[in-house]
């Protein structure tokens, strides 16, 4: 862990105070203390809400190294993941991450995922947040059984 990796982390979320880009939020993937990916929240200026710097700095090191797999690398945000990035880190074998900022702090500043956690979770049912509903798996499951059958990679 290093306070200076850290910075760059928050450096990149700094940014965004002049471009206008995107939220206040920046990340950097690091291998043997060398920056190999640097993002920060890009949702403003591509009009893509998955745009945030923690999947753009993964997107970056996995550029970088050719490779979907970031096992070895470490990830330093300047703030706590939201779910989606959460998820992104965990696909990416990514096994430590550093953050600055608490969840309760973007919170406290405008940015709300508890409602996502809380749906996640199962404690929200509310259909204003997400309605699931299961459709033709009889035909999409025989793709599943084709790509098994075929010994496809699974990552």
């Amino acid at each position: 862990m290093s306070i200076k990796l850290m910075r760059e982390a928050i450096k990149e979320a700094e940014t965004n105070l002049l471009t206008d880009e995107g939220g206040p939020f920046g990340a950097i993937v690091v291998k043997n203390n060398v920056v190999i990916g640097r993002g920060r929240n890009m949702v403003l200026k591509n009009n893509d809400p998955t745009c945030h710097a923690e999947v753009e700095a993964i997107r970056e090191a996995c550029r970088n190294l050719g490779n979907y797999d970031l096992s070895g690398c470490e990830l330093y945000a300047s703030s706590y993941p939201c779910p989606m990035c959460l998820g992104a880190i965990i696909w990416a074998n990514i096994k430590k991450v550093y953050y600055a900022n608490s969840a309760e702090d973007a919170g406290a500043i405008g940015f709300r995922d508890d409602y996502i956690y809380d749906f996640i979770e199962g404690k929200c049912k509310d259909t204003q947040v997400l309605e699931l509903n299961q459709l033709g798996r009889d035909e999409a499951i025989e793709t599943f059984k084709r790509y098994q059958r075929a010994n496809k990679t699974i990552y």
